[in-house]
């Protein structure tokens, strides 16, 4: 019988999971008028031995570049395994809100934002979630599930003694689990475009096969634009191309249909370093930055410009060694330039 969790990627996983394993959910936020950029990460870890698990919530602060790890007991995480629905502490998050009641390490936060108005990343029985089929794969090193590409906020919070409305501002989460970050990784996500809404989130890795088998490059791309979504992913056959420059990452992707471009700006300076499981251990490893800017576009075969627009506040993470990934030899059909 096929386990609830892989059927809905967004619950819980980590239940009868004893050692070597994370799960953590990453709630971004944007505040609409300043472009205020918090984001808030729940979640368990499980080390060798029992006395190296625990809980945590990780708090990014985009606009000041900074960043707290809050670490609590493991019993202090409790997660519904049937529904998106987990706590740390006083704090509790779920699809449809978070509750937050932080006071630990002079980090002070309070307050209950609602969503509204979310869209999912379209999923069936056979491929559920943007990762697909793969979930239910037990070999991966690490699963990725995009819970709400794009959405609104309703609600005030108290950060540090600053009250910040975010009503009207934008929703985006997803979530990680399994033993280990990958080797190597890009990611980029953005829903806060100058002219219209829309969303775009990518998720680029190196997947190692069992049997010490050759690994694979595995990807997801998503771009949502007045409720049509288009998907540019290992599973629906998409070709992929990467570029990096100074301070610059260039993706191009095709499907049958459609033409992608994005183009990620962002300063070095502006980083975080974010806590990640590597070797059985959360260690600071992954960079990220909430201050990134993206140029996106958006084609059919016919050369017809479907979207074109420019995303601020937006996310931008990649591993130390993420210039791996790019493969010189492979280009993209109908490559746009």
């Amino acid at each position: 019988m096929i386990s609830s969790n892989k059927r809905n990627p967004d619950i819980y996983h980590g239940k009868n999971k004893k050692s070597d394993f994370f799960e953590g959910w990453y709630f971004k936020f944007v505040q609409p008028r300043t472009g205020n950029t918090y984001c808030f990460i729940p979640g368990i870890f499980k080390g060798s031995h029992e006395n190296e698990s625990y809980s945590f919530i990780q708090v990014l602060n985009g606009n000041e570049s900074s960043f707290k790890y809050l670490i609590f007991e493991k019993d202090k995480f409790k997660a519904s395994t049937s529904e998106f629905n987990v706590s740390v502490d006083k704090s509790s998050f779920s699809l449809n809100k978070v509750d937050l009641n932080i006071n630990k390490d002079n980090e002070k936060v309070f307050g209950t934002l609602y969503f509204y108005n979310i869209i999912r990343w379209p999923d069936s029985n056979i491929n559920p979630g943007s990762m697909g089929f793969y979930n239910y794969l037990d070999f991966m090193q690490c699963y990725s599930q995009v819970c709400v590409v794009d959405g609104f906020i309703k609600g005030k919070l108290n950060i540090n003694n600053e009250i910040i409305d975010f009503t009207d501002g934008k929703v985006y989460i997803e979530k990680n689990w399994g033993r280990s970050f990958p080797y190597s990784y890009i990611w980029i996500q953005g829903n806060s475009f100058d002219r219209r809404h829309g969303s775009v989130t990518c998720s680029i890795a190196n997947i190692p096969l069992p049997f010490h088998l050759r690994s694979f490059t595995g990807f997801l791309i998503g771009i949502n634009d007045k409720d049509k979504f288009y998907k540019f992913t290992s599973i629906n056959r998409s070709k992929l191309s990467i570029k990096c420059q100074k301070q610059k990452i260039i993706l191009e992707a095709n499907n049958k249909d459609h033409c992608l471009k994005i183009e990620a700006t962002y300063k070095e300076d502006a980083f975080m370093k974010l806590y990640a499981p590597c070797n059985g251990q959360m260690i600071p490893i992954a960079r990220e930055t909430l201050h990134g800017s993206l140029q996106v576009s958006l084609y059919n075969k016919e050369r017809h410009m479907l979207f074109n627009d420019k995303c601020s506040y937006a996310g931008v993470e990649f591993s130390k060694n993420y210039t791996n990934l790019i493969n010189k030899n492979r280009k993209v059909e109908n490559s746009i330039n």
